[in-house]
């Protein structure tokens, strides 16, 4: 896993989403946070320099500091919530989605348009703390990405 500079960012890898909008997570990611364990993941939006979206799944979320989300929004909590249906909370909005043993997920139209992605995009994979990576979309991590020297995996 290359980091961008000293002391930067740790990146995972590069993930096309296809044309179907299926998305497959890097490997290293889906077993660091055992992300597809639970069969299904949350995603939230990313942060405004980076776009994109976080994710997650109920088995780091609800412990963390952050778990109130979760205890404030039950039917995200409980997957009550239609699928790919984003909830705002807080300044950030939120929804969930299956995903498979090996780490794959498939947005929507409608997810991708929430999120302002589209099929085509390479989203950067991301570390960005101990319950959640990124999947990021734009920024300055993209950009030094694409002059990065060494190898960044694709996954596609």
């Amino acid at each position: 896993m290359p980091q961008m500079n000293k002391g930067g960012k740790y990146i995972f890898g590069m993930s096309l989403i296809r044309e179907d909008g299926s998305v497959q997570f890097p490997t290293q990611a889906v077993t660091e946070y055992r992300i597809a364990e639970e069969g299904k993941v949350y995603l939230f939006t990313g942060s405004k320099s980076t776009g994109g979206f976080c994710v997650t799944r109920r088995g780091l979320l609800l412990p963390s500091k952050l778990g109130k989300i979760l205890e404030e929004t039950p039917a995200l909590r409980d997957y009550t919530e239609k699928q790919g249906n984003f909830i705002p909370y807080k300044g950030r909005s939120y929804c969930w989605t299956e995903i498979t043993q090996s780490g794959q997920i498939t947005l929507t139209e409608g997810m991708m348009a929430f999120l302002n992605i589209t099929p085509g995009m390479k989203l950067l994979s991301i570390r960005s703390s101990d319950i959640a990576f990124t999947m990021g979309a734009k920024g300055p991590l993209l950009e030094k990405a694409a002059h990065f020297e060494g190898e960044i995996p694709l996954f596609s």
